[in-house]
């Protein structure tokens, strides 16, 4: 994958070993460590529109998660960690203090703000500011699967299913599967939101075997432990304590699912907006998605 684009000029690259692997990161700007985690089926190259403006005013550290782009993908356990969100919070706090940081703020759009909304139930001392971008937590979206939800979001079911079924058959033609997949999450229906060089970057990852089957890890850790783990808070009335904001697309995922009263059961201060895109704002609406997380995480600095 040496011949992609750099879509960080001027950026650092790491390679970190942590409790889920070895993982990639970068990292630039200057000022409070901001965490900035990608989603399914991506790579940190998600952000690379909105970086430029966000590194003015932070520390950005985007990594792969673990099973993602350039990072390990590493064999899976019984309970299908390291690809729970518990899991790859804490990896995600092994890199955060390799790299000098003990308490930051994070940003993550799908996946990763699963894993972001997880580490700040988990360690509530480890976070600033927590911003998700297209999500309700997943208790709320298994608890919520009515027939429209259930149409959207088929995919929560189908990468669940027992290995090596949807590993097999996504690899049959892993490019087709990745293109439909994003094109169908878009505003527009189709791939001019994204940035070729970009595309290249998710293409190259998602033909590894490795990865396919990690993806799927990712979901059925999101049907059996992660689930556990929000049933458990929620029976415990726990909640995020740190600042928050939701963002979403107004053509996205969770548009439906009325996000902003949704997160307001799960922490104790919130605010949020919708984005005029669909699932992906921070590629689709840069300039929007951009405004919007430095009004949030700039204030008060």
């Amino acid at each position: 994958m040496s011949d992609l684009a750099d879509l960080y000029p001027r950026f650092e690259s790491h390679w970190i070993d942590t409790s889920a692997g070895k993982l990639f990161a970068r990292s630039g700007g200057s000022g409070p460590p901001l965490l900035m985690l990608h989603g399914y089926p991506q790579s940190n190259v998600i952000w690379h529109k909105v970086a430029p403006a966000l590194a003015k005013h932070f520390r950005l550290i985007l990594p792969d998660l673990p099973g993602y782009g350039w990072s390990a993908a590493p064999r899976a356990g019984a309970d299908h960690a390291p690809y729970t969100k518990r899991a790859m919070a804490t990896a995600m706090i092994d890199l955060m203090e390799a790299l000098g940081h003990a308490r930051f703020s994070l940003c993550g759009h799908d996946r990763g703000g699963r894993v972001g909304y997880r580490l700040a139930l988990d360690h509530p001392g480890r976070l600033e500011k927590l911003a998700v971008i297209d999500i309700v937590p997943t208790w709320a979206m298994w608890h919520n699967m009515d027939q429209t939800l259930a149409y959207k979001v088929w995919h929560w079911t189908y990468l669940a299913l027992p290995a090596p079924f949807p590993e097999t058959m996504i690899g049959k033609d892993p490019v087709y599967y990745l293109d439909w997949k994003i094109a169908s999450w878009s505003g527009t229906k189709d791939l001019t939101p994204f940035d070729p060089r970009a595309l290249a970057h998710y293409r190259a990852a998602f033909q590894d075997p490795l990865r396919i089957h990690a993806s799927c890890e990712d979901y059925r850790a999101g049907r059996t432990t992660d689930l556990a783990f929000d049933e458990a808070d929620r029976a415990a009335g726990n909640k995020i304590a740190c600042p928050m904001l939701v963002l979403w697309g107004a053509k996205g995922i969770p548009s439906e699912n009325a996000p902003l009263a949704t997160w307001r059961d799960w922490a104790n201060d919130v605010r949020g907006e919708p984005i005029d895109s669909g699932h992906f704002p921070q590629e689709e609406n840069p300039a929007a998605t951009q405004k919007a997380l430095l009004a949030f995480f700039a204030e008060g600095q």
